[in-house]
């Protein structure tokens, strides 16, 4: 008697007849990685400069983080919110060392985060104003992303997000980025606080200015607002400081992270300062997964790494020359690249045209890379890259540029 025949399917294969189609994906299947290289499944290496969009903060696999994952996988890996677990405790503690007193709340993404201030945002203008003054308004910016869930895809001004599911959540104004006064003008007696990106990264990489965050801390403190920043992208060490906003030398009353704080395994949390930390009480806001004890050793693995490694000044050293080297390429080849943009770990290079056919030859030549905002391609390696990987990574868009001249 014959044996059953094995019909093998690809993964591409599986993709298309079992999984939704809400991603324009690349066709390339990965099965490895190490450090900054990731392998697919035809034995093909990439330097990843995605970092699976700002969330493998300490690359691929770091053994630290690796053994931190697994022996808290052998010993609790979940339990409730109605009990205490150490991990969680530490991790608050920690983050607290870094943003100042106050108090964190854990979920799991950057979405979840990004909600969580828009709730805690409404607390405070209901304790503003009584539960009669209608005060809920937040002012954010033009281009800006705070996460596809329905209170931040309404603080979220992006035709491509919202269409589709209207009617969104009300409350919302939006203001030029880096003018203070589009935002003082929008601020009335029913606004309850300002959230914007320290750098919005889905909308072409844009930085806040200096002058603009110390400008809407005065506005605030003037109107009795929360500053609330949403560094989901762009904070854990991404800038060389531990949050974007540090650059400023500004305080915020309350902080989204996310993506780089599990280094790999999901988890968010939001930060607020002591005037703002007592809003949440129980009943109020809850989840069922964040602040695991699994995820949050992942947390403090990362904050251990980063800390050992000295990965903040490694990042703003290691940052200028690279920066440098890409200015420099943009000079070279101007009829192609329009600007560099970013800070630290945190680049984007403006081209002149559609930045897909340049993404592709990137991968060809071996650089994964993710596109952002309008003909933007978007570099985010890993804190821990080397001075060597990054040159790589110069090295290979001049080869392409090189191709197409």
């Amino acid at each position: 008697m014959s044996s059953p025949s094995i019909v093998r399917t690809s993964t591409a294969e599986i993709y298309d007849a079992h999984v939704m189609k809400n991603y324009a994906r690349a066709a390339l299947t990965l099965v490895r990685g190490h450090g900054t290289q990731v392998w697919d499944d035809a034995g093909q290496v990439y330097l990843d400069f995605t970092s699976g969009i700002a969330v493998s903060a300490l690359g691929h696999c770091h053994p630290h983080w690796v053994a931190a994952v697994q022996r808290q996988a052998s010993e609790l890996i979940h339990v409730s919110n109605l009990f205490r677990n150490p991990n969680q405790g530490e991790l608050a503690r920690r983050l607290v060392g870094y943003a100042g007193p106050g108090r964190v709340l854990f979920c799991n993404s950057g979405a979840e985060a990004d909600e969580a201030l828009i709730k805690l945002a409404r607390l405070h203008g209901m304790r503003k104003a009584g539960e009669e003054g209608k005060c809920y308004k937040i002012v954010c910016a033009k281009n800006a992303f705070h996460g596809r869930m329905f209170g931040g895809m309404s603080a979220t001004p992006q035709e491509k997000i919202q269409k589709g599911f209207r009617p969104l959540v009300p409350g919302f104004a939006f203001a030029e980025l880096n003018n203070v006064e589009s935002f003082a003008a929008l601020v009335d007696d029913q606004t309850a606080a300002i959230l914007v990106e320290t750098i919005q990264g889905e909308a072409g990489i844009n930085p806040c200015t200096p002058e603009f965050l110390r400008g809407l801390r005065r506005l605030c403190d003037e109107r009795g607002l929360l500053l609330m920043l949403d560094e989901v992208q762009c904070g854990i060490g991404r800038t060389g400081k531990f949050y974007a906003f540090e650059h400023a030398g500004v305080r915020a009353d309350a902080i989204a992270m996310a993506k780089g704080l599990g280094g790999g395994f999901p988890i968010g949390a939001i930060w607020a300062g002591e005037a703002a930390a007592e809003l949440f009480q129980p009943g109020n806001h809850g989840t069922t997964f964040g602040g695991t004890p699994l995820a949050c050793a992942a947390g403090l693995a990362v904050l251990d790494v980063i800390e050992r490694e000295q990965l903040l000044a490694h990042v703003s050293r290691a940052s200028v020359t690279w920066h440098e080297a890409l200015g420099a390429l943009a000079r070279e080849y101007s009829q192609h690249i329009t600007a560099i943009r970013g800070r630290g770990f945190l680049v984007g290079v403006q081209m002149a045209a559609d930045p897909g056919p340049w993404l592709v030859s990137l991968r060809e030549h071996g650089l994964l890379a993710v596109a952002s905002g309008n003909n933007v391609i978007r570099l985010l390696p890993p804190l821990n890259a080397t001075v060597a990987e990054l040159a790589r990574s110069v090295e290979i868009f001049r080869a392409v540029l090189t191709a197409k001249a």
